[in-house]
């Protein structure tokens, strides 16, 4: 039977922590006959490089970028005009979930959501797979029965990691977004040098985000590309090219690069080599948080109007031409005054199992809390511990494709 699975999604996050798993998951219980699309929405977070990121998943069939997504919202017609089989579900891994009620009523098809904090449109929408059971308690009673809780998506990440590992490799990820990387970049390395200073047999190394190839990179390590790298630590690199490409600072620190494309171990392996990683906030969080990987999170803010990375209205105002860079430091102030826990397993755990250090992050500091990490290893098994206790268990993707197929075939 010829069917349609129609996923919409927006963001890198999205696709390789939701997308990702469920495409994969798809394919192995209903083989090659559904054909899989994926739709992106526009979102603040957006790259620009999903498109390419979804079509890297050999899964997936065919992709729209964000675009034309209005364009198919409002009249129907994509890009390339797709064809549509009668028979399809649509699947929401991302964006807002009004949109799976409009476009599953436009296209005929059932309509399934995956609901991580919250569930929406309950009368229009027919199926819900739930992160938690109290996303069902806070559904009106007459709808709870489209409900079925699977778990977390991101929780599909975790390997078979029985310990820390015991290399000195420290993780770098300082983001995959200008907004992120401006800052995120010259602070790591200032805080590696600090780290190389005291402990020499430290290795680090940068897992590159897909959105970004090495030369963009170095330009955040450069002072005259990067104007607040004086602010973040003031320690510059270079980009060295060779058998394995590195920043290289004036002082010797050689920090690796590593490309998802072009190496052999996959980047869930490299990370759970990681003794701990210093990270931003995001989902990466959470991948390291399902592998168990101790980390450090970190959120400067040193310069408040280069932070325009939050999600909905806030987002959206923020990256206004023009007025953006003055609107940015005015939310982002009040938005900070405001925040919790910011890392994934934080969330999860309801409490502060991975530090959070924002502010005006200083080097030197991040440094030595960082080295009393590495020399305190009883601290840092007790943080893998941790994670292990509250990461999910795998199986989501596979619930929530067993909800698919209930709906595709009935």
């Amino acid at each position: 039977m010829a069917v349609d699975v129609l996923i919409l999604s927006n963001a890198p996050g999205e696709l390789a922590t939701w997308v990702k798993p469920t495409v994969r998951e798809l394919r192995s219980q209903l083989g090659d006959e559904p054909r899989i699309s994926v739709m992106l929405s526009p979102c603040p977070n957006a790259s620009g490089q999903e498109a390419e990121i979804a079509l890297s998943y050999p899964e997936v069939d065919r992709v729209q970028t964000a675009e034309h997504f209005f364009a198919f919202l409002l009249w129907g017609k994509t890009a390339d005009n797709w064809d549509w089989h009668d028979r399809g579900v649509v699947i929401f891994l991302g964006g807002d979930q009004f949109f799976p009620v409009v476009i599953g009523r436009r296209l005929g098809y059932r309509t399934v959501i995956y609901a991580e904090w919250e569930a929406r449109w309950h009368r229009w929408i027919d199926r819900f797979g739930v992160m938690r059971s109290e996303i069902v308690d806070r559904a009106p009673a007459q709808f709870r029965q489209k409900m079925s809780v699977i778990g977390d998506l991101m929780a599909e990440v975790q390997t078979q990691q029985a310990t820390c590992s015991s290399e000195e490799l420290i993780g770098l990820l300082p983001g995959s977004k200008p907004a992120k990387l401006t800052q995120g970049v010259p602070l790591m390395i200032a805080i590696a040098e600090q780290i190389k200073r005291d402990r020499p047999q430290t290795r680090f190394v940068i897992p590159v985000a897909p959105t970004l190839n090495l030369e963009n990179l170095a330009k955040y390590a450069d002072p005259l590309e990067n104007p607040i790298l004086p602010l973040m630590g003031n320690v510059s690199a270079k980009l060295v090219q060779g058998d394995r490409p590195c920043l290289e600072t004036e002082n010797g620190l050689s920090i690796e690069l590593w490309q998802s494309q072009t190496e052999r171990v996959p980047v869930y392996e490299l990370l759970s080599q990681c003794r701990l990683c210093l990270t931003t906030v995001g989902a990466n969080t959470a991948e390291l948080g399902s592998l168990a990987v101790p980390m450090i999170v970190l959120l400067p803010t040193q310069q408040l109007d280069a932070m325009r990375a939050w999600d909905g209205l806030p987002g959206l105002l923020v990256n206004l031409p023009g007025v953006g860079s003055s609107l940015a430091k005015v939310i982002n102030s009040a938005m900070l005054k405001r925040l919790g826990l910011l890392a994934w397993p934080n969330i999860w755990a309801k409490e502060m199992i991975v530090p959070e250090l924002l502010g005006k992050l200083e080097p030197k500091e991040v440094a030595k809390l960082t080295i009393d990490y590495l020399e305190h290893p009883e601290k840092l098994e007790q943080m893998c511990e941790r994670l292990r206790q509250v990461r999910g268990e795998p199986g989501a993707a596979k619930k929530l494709v067993t909800i698919v197929a209930e709906e595709l075939y009935r």
